[in-house]
């Protein structure tokens, strides 16, 4: 791939407005609430926002229970307490995902045991998990990649038949779609981020998802610290403060409130960049969706058809110059030195050394988008 950018129009997009990767959008409706705690004086841990929140999510995802934590990685590892993961055990991942997924198992003393991938959706591949299973393996966390779904179906046939637990790490995926059903209420229980950046957003904060009343009730023990329910002051367990504020869950409930409307936005913002990139699809590759999925496009994201990560980067900064931010796709964890491996991870390394996420908000328009493709266009080389 050579590069031979046409000059003139590179000037001009450098001196446009700069079109941030990630932005959240908020609304009066956001304001309100929180001003509420500050007026009421409720802004700490205790308050109405926090149940009305809980119960609400729990809806949203057609659960039972949702407990709300202070960010997405204490929701991982407030998780995997009340599944009982002790030292020694193993957990599979995938090995493309954000490190929280990884150091949650680690903080716990166990093994996270690393799985590739599959092509496009650069999710967990279900036909990879069954060669990494061992006597120690307790369960296995499918993150539902930027947006996209994992095949649950798979995953749940495969742990059923080895008595493995299923924690969906979704964090990246308010309402994705498994055949209808929404992504949280898919296995044993669920984590969530609503991170500055997500689709839902409290600023930082966190959340777990499950129908089971038992481990709702161990969860809800450790969060708080380990106090029992019915004797304060009074701690059986070792416990962690992982509990959300009231002002957090106050801009959760809000943003929750808007979120039909959010999803909405986010396919119509892929709509236009199916459209917008379909001439560069000879250097590209678009985002596929499963026929059984619901994507939700937490990040748009492309993959080069040709070159690596060294190629991936040199793009990534001509776009930079232009105004227009990026992100690469996650490192493997078995190229990062806490979790280093020889390579055996023949998806994940190509896909991972090609991906580039592009900007993807609610603030966007349709010449954004057309913006992104031209400063796209330009770093390939031209001509497209």
């Amino acid at each position: 791939m050579v590069f031979q950018p046409n000059t003139l129009k590179t000037n001009r997009l450098f001196f446009l407005k700069r079109i941030a990767v990630a932005e959240p959008k908020l609304s009066t409706r956001e304001k309100e609430y929180v001003l509420d705690c500050i007026d009421t004086n409720w802004i700490s841990s205790n308050g109405k926002y926090v149940e009305q929140f809980e119960r609400g999510f729990a809806r949203f995802c057609g659960v039972k229970h949702a407990i709300a934590t202070n960010n997405g990685t204490t929701a991982l590892h407030l998780a995997l307490v009340g599944l009982g993961l002790q030292p020694g055990d193993e957990v599979i991942i995938p090995t493309v995902t954000y490190i929280a997924t990884a150091n949650a198992v680690h903080y716990c003393g166990a093994t996270p045991v690393l799985v590739d991938v599959c092509a496009g959706t650069v999710n967990i591949d279900p036909d990879e998990i069954e060669k990494k299973i061992t006597s120690r393996t307790k369960g296995i966390i499918p993150v539902h990649l930027f947006g996209h779904p994992v095949d649950m179906d798979a995953i749940n046939t495969l742990a059923a038949r080895h008595g493995l637990w299923v924690l969906e790490d979704a964090a990246q995926a308010h309402g994705a779609q498994v055949h209808g059903k929404n992504v949280g209420g898919l296995g044993t229980c669920a984590t969530f981020s609503f991170y500055g950046n997500k689709i839902i957003t409290t600023g930082e904060g966190g959340m777990i998802t499950t129908n089971d009343d038992a481990l709702e009730a161990r969860l809800r023990l450790y969060r708080g610290q380990g106090m029992d329910p019915l004797r304060r002051y009074w701690f059986p367990v070792v416990g962690f403060n992982y509990r959300m504020t009231n002002i957090q869950a106050a801009i959760g409930l809000a943003q929750l409130e808007n979120i039909d409307c959010a999803l909405s936005e986010r396919h119509r913002l892929a709509g236009w960049y199916n459209n917008a990139l379909e001439s560069l699809r000879k250097k590209i590759v678009l985002p596929s969706q499963a026929p059984w999925a619901r994507h939700v496009y937490w990040m748009y994201n492309i993959f080069l058809r040709e070159g690596d990560a060294h190629l991936r980067d040199e793009v990534m900064v001509r776009m930079d110059a232009m105004g227009i931010e990026t992100r690469p796709v996650f490192y493997p964890m078995h190229v990062l030195p806490p979790y280093r491996e020889e390579s055996g991870y023949p998806v994940a390394d190509l896909w991972s050394q090609r991906g580039i996420n592009l900007p993807t908000h609610l603030h966007m328009r349709l010449a954004d988008v057309e913006r992104v493709r031209d400063a796209l266009d330009q770093s390939l080389g031209g001509d497209s």
